[in-house]
């Protein structure tokens, strides 16, 4: 194999701007697979932070157009068609991420092949089975759920095939650095959708409320899912040439599995505290919570967008067997996820009454929330993408014990402390499950493969 010549390192005795001048050269004119992998976290980074603009923008609006009662119900369905999406394709979303590189450098073909068509046509039936039975048990037992919640969760489940397959090819983008073909349409179009819907909705006259938030959501969806597939589509060719398919299901199935415990339990973490706090609190105040929680998130879109991009690079390394270039990636993920995660977190918490507000004078109430989720969110970024490496690096079953062990403590916290201290005890409560993940995580990551995460150790490296 050639020899690639890294990006340099700055001199130890430069400045700190000749530092981070000589660091900027080379990510920008470097093409070897360190300044590779920075650029890509570089663009996933700005789609993430067009996403997290985005998104904030769309749930203000909806916030004002329905109102605090009917946006605590479109907050709690599409909660639900996120988790059930991020559990329908069984893992094979970020099995992509580690199987098509393992693929690429065995030279099989035929493999890859059948794992993009096969995964993504069992991920798509799955999702259609899966969202089909929970309306069938919606429509039969009314009752289960207040009245408010029954025909917009209806409604939503129409979209729940779509958000599984653009995981799926989220997934398949991320494998082979595709960024934008991955994760503009979810992550940017499907919100510019949404609130074009909304336009539409009231210049049509249509009233405001929660059924007409969630068609306008299931029609961005939809939307979004079919252009990321044609982007998708355009690229393959590139990547393998048409020709016989091979089908290793269980190979999928012991790579998959453990994911799609890792992926469940992150998406309930996500989740949990939404779902619990709806059961215990009346919808306006879920709608405050998931306001203050999804500001306070905002740092999270720098941990996701550097681990989607450095993944490529943990699982090409550990398959080369190559330690010095995997602990050079992780040095950089781990920084590159904390420093701008904490200048995030301090810019964000300062204009906390201020961001609130924008949803309505009502939603200032949940600002104490983001005082105890921003520990929680640093604690995970001081430990880098954590998940992403142990995932690629072969260590998946151990990583889901973490995050199966962290999302049954979240579980259990949020049914302790939330009928007690309401929306702060549902903050409590994942701060508490998110900082296990990273601590976990980095004790893992230290045992097993003898890498030391937490940002300590490679501050001034």
């Amino acid at each position: 194999m050639t020899e690639i010549a890294a990006t340099p390192e700055p001199a130890s005795g430069a400045t700190v701007r000749e530092r981070v001048r000589d660091l900027a050269l080379a990510v920008l004119k470097g093409d070897d697979e360190r300044a590779l992998t920075i650029r890509r976290a570089a663009v996933a980074f700005c789609i993430r932070l067009l996403s997290a603009a985005l998104l904030y923008v769309t749930q203000v609006v909806l916030a004002r157009w329905v109102g605090a009662a009917d946006f605590g119900v479109y907050v709690f369905v599409w909660t639900a068609v996120l988790l059930m999406g991020g559990l329908s394709h069984l893992g094979l979303a970020v099995a992509m991420i580690r199987l098509l590189p393992e693929y690429a450098e065995r030279r099989a073909d035929a493999l890859m092949r059948g794992l993009v068509r096969g995964g993504r046509l069992f991920a798509v039936a799955n999702a259609t089975l899966v969202s089909t039975v929970a309306a069938l048990l919606v429509w039969v037992w009314p009752g289960v759920l207040a009245e408010p919640y029954v025909v917009p969760l209806l409604i939503a489940f129409l979209c729940v095939p779509m958000v599984t397959l653009s995981e799926v090819h989220d997934g398949i983008g991320r494998s082979q650095g595709w960024m934008i073909a991955g994760l503009l349409p979810p992550y940017v179009m499907r919100p510019l959708f949404v609130l074009g819907g909304i336009v539409v909705m009231e210049a049509a006259g249509i009233a405001p409320s929660a059924e007409a938030a969630v068609w306008a959501a299931v029609i961005a969806t939809w939307a979004a899912a079919i252009v990321q597939l044609a982007l998708i589509e355009q690229r393959l060719p590139a990547l393998v040439a048409t020709g016989a398919r091979d089908h290793d299901v269980r190979r999928w199935a012991v790579v998959a599995l453990p994911l799609f415990v890792i992926g469940g339990c992150e998406v309930f973490l996500q989740t949990t505290d939404v779902l619990i706090l709806s059961a215990f609190a009346a919808p306006d105040d879920v709608g405050i919570y998931f306001a203050a929680a999804k500001t306070m998130a905002l740092i999270m879109f720098v941990h996701y967008a550097v681990g989607s991009a450095a993944a490529r690079q943990f699982a090409r390394h550990a398959a080369n067997e190559d330690r010095a270039a995997l602990l050079r990636t992780v040095r950089d993920a781990v920084r590159f996820t904390f420093w701008p995660s904490l200048f995030g977190a301090i810019v964000i918490v300062a204009l906390g009454p201020f961001l609130l507000s924008l949803f309505g004078p009502d939603f200032a109430r949940g600002y104490p929330v983001m005082f105890v989720l921003v520990a929680g969110f640093l604690a995970r970024a001081a430990m880098g993408p954590s998940e992403f490496l142990l995932n690629m690096a072969g260590e998946q079953r151990a990583c889901a014990v973490v995050f199966a062990i962290a999302a049954v403590t979240n579980v259990v916290a949020a049914l302790v402390l939330i009928p007690a201290l309401g929306m702060l005890g549902a903050a409590v409560a994942t701060a508490i499950a998110v900082t296990l993940v990273g601590c976990l995580n980095g004790v893992i990551a230290a045992r097993r493969l003898g890498i030391r995460l937490p940002i300590w150790y490679h501050v001034g490296r």
